[in-house]
């Protein structure tokens, strides 16, 4: 596997450097810095067997829904389009169903493994046991009904 999929993109070291730098100071629920999200999802997809465009989109999955990172800055980002095109298709969207964002990773080659490692790592016991038990049990709920939708339940 090669760190840069394409001449003239970012490699994964830089899309990284982004990423971090985009979410820094972020905590995830737990209180955790958000860039050991990140970081676990990128790793999720690599061992999933993930190529490089799906490890760059799997450190960029919530930049723009998070609004870390503006969706003019994907767009004028050197990535590849698939790159770009996954991280896109894992961004919920505002009183969207949960339908539709299924269909949408479904429908977009390579978003399904980076949706895969990103609920792999929400729902890790471990990560969930330092929730409260509302918290927990609501999110839970929320990654197994999504599970489903995407057929990997």
């Amino acid at each position: 596997m090669t760190e840069t999929p394409r001449t003239g993109t970012l490699s994964l070291a830089e899309v990284e450097a982004v990423a971090r730098a985009a979410h820094a100071g972020q905590t995830d629920k737990a209180g955790r810095p958000y860039a050991e999200h990140l970081r676990a999802v990128a790793e999720g997809v690599r061992a999933r067997g993930g190529d490089a465009e799906q490890i760059a989109a799997a450190w960029l999955h919530d930049a723009v829904e998070d609004d870390a990172l503006s969706e003019q800055w994907l767009t004028d980002a050197a990535l590849t389009r698939r790159t770009k095109d996954i991280v896109r298709a894992v961004t919920k969207r505002g009183g969207e169903p949960p339908e539709e964002y299924a269909r949408r990773i479904l429908g977009t080659p390579g978003a399904l493994l980076v949706k895969e490692a990103d609920l792999a790592h929400n729902a890790d016991p471990a990560r969930l046991a330092v929730l409260d038990e509302a918290t927990r049990a609501r999110l839970t709920e929320k990654y197994a009904r999504m599970r489903a939708l995407l057929g990997l339940a």
